[in-house]
């Protein structure tokens, strides 16, 4: 819904970051794979299932989003992954507080990404359970 307003450099950042939270926890789920492929979908690029961690530098790909725009967009959109799985491991949100760190948003703002993202995982369960219903 909002990854489409991405440039495409950060959509694909975005991509190698949503690969790279839903590993950090050592845990990447049938849950997390739907919902990068989701995200594959709306963004119209390819899924590269083939992801390094070891050779993925965060820092380096948080300098792509360049707008206030763009970073809510993307911590949002990572808040719908971590609440996928209803866990939010402390690797998940140590992860979550790294890039933060980067972006400077209030704790205010990121308890409201969190629960954005929660209410929207939630949905998207119920409607996923909807469509498979008979």
């Amino acid at each position: 819904m909002l990854l489409m307003k991405l440039q495409t450099k950060e959509k694909f950042s975005f991509l190698r970051l949503a690969h790279y939270l839903a590993r950090v926890d050592s845990d990447y789920g049938e849950k997390e794979h739907e919902i990068i492929e989701e995200y594959c979908v709306e963004m119209g690029i390819e899924n590269d299932d083939i992801f390094d961690v070891d050779t993925f530098d965060l820092e380096d790909t948080l300098k792509n989003f360049k707008t206030k725009k763009s970073k809510k967009i993307v911590m949002l959109e990572l808040m719908i992954l971590i609440h996928a799985d209803d866990s939010f491991d402390f690797k998940e949100k140590e992860l979550i507080q790294d890039i933060n760190k980067t972006f400077g948003f209030s704790k205010r703002n990121m308890d409201y990404f969190s629960q954005w993202g929660k209410a929207v995982a939630s949905l998207y369960e119920q409607g996923q359970l909807l469509i498979e219903e008979e």
